[in-house]
């Protein structure tokens, strides 16, 4: 319950003090390119629920092929590569936290197709709680397009390589989370994307 109230409290003031720069970022995005500002699709969130997640649309719409970005993927549009550097597509996903698919702090969600790869017992471990928007695996993997830009198949590289990395880290969190635990993984991540910017 601390942790769900703490999401709900931190994702509505985020998204009330935000919301000049969403509104910016999303006339900024429409203005790049012809669709619309957010992006949907569909994750596998607690419990294997589907849910679909909130992004800004950094790729050409209708944009087709790998649910993975590669080095300087062709897909991404110009306000996309910027955003994505600074992680700032990632900010809708606070509507999810306040709608309880996600927290602010947890296993980054992942589409089905990478789900089915998960190992049975790491599968029941990292599905055991809410998917984030910040985790420690995602944040020792900030770079990972550009790792993946430098594997033959890349998406034999992510599945055999990256995944088995993430899901190692995204299980010891769901072992051990607390309150302050999700504090210093925010602080950190506020930090590293300063860092960035």
């Amino acid at each position: 319950m601390g942790k769900r109230l703490f999401d709900l409290v931190i994702a509505a003031a985020a998204l009330l003090l935000l919301s000049p720069l969403l509104l910016g970022i999303a006339l900024w995005i429409r203005l790049d390119s012809p669709g619309p500002a957010l992006f949907r699709q569909e994750r596998v969130g607690r419990h294997g629920r589907t849910f679909r997640i909130h992004k800004f649309r950094t790729m050409r719409a209708q944009a087709a092929g790998l649910p993975l970005t590669v080095g300087a993927d062709a897909r991404i549009t110009r306000a996309g590569r910027w955003l994505r550097t600074r992680r700032l597509d990632e900010l809708p996903q606070l509507i999810d936290v306040l709608k309880g698919d996600m927290s602010l702090v947890g296993p980054r969600p992942e589409v089905p197709r990478y789900v089915a790869h998960y190992p049975p017992a790491l599968r029941e471990q990292v599905l055991s709680v809410r998917p984030g928007i910040t985790d420690p695996a995602s944040l020792a993997h900030l770079d990972e397009d550009a790792l993946l830009a430098r594997a033959p198949d890349p998406e034999r590289a992510y599945v055999e390589q990256v995944l088995p990395a993430k899901l190692a880290l995204a299980a010891g969190y769901a072992r051990s989370a607390t309150l302050a635990s999700d504090v210093r993984i925010l602080l950190r991540t506020l930090r590293l994307l300063a860092s960035r910017g």
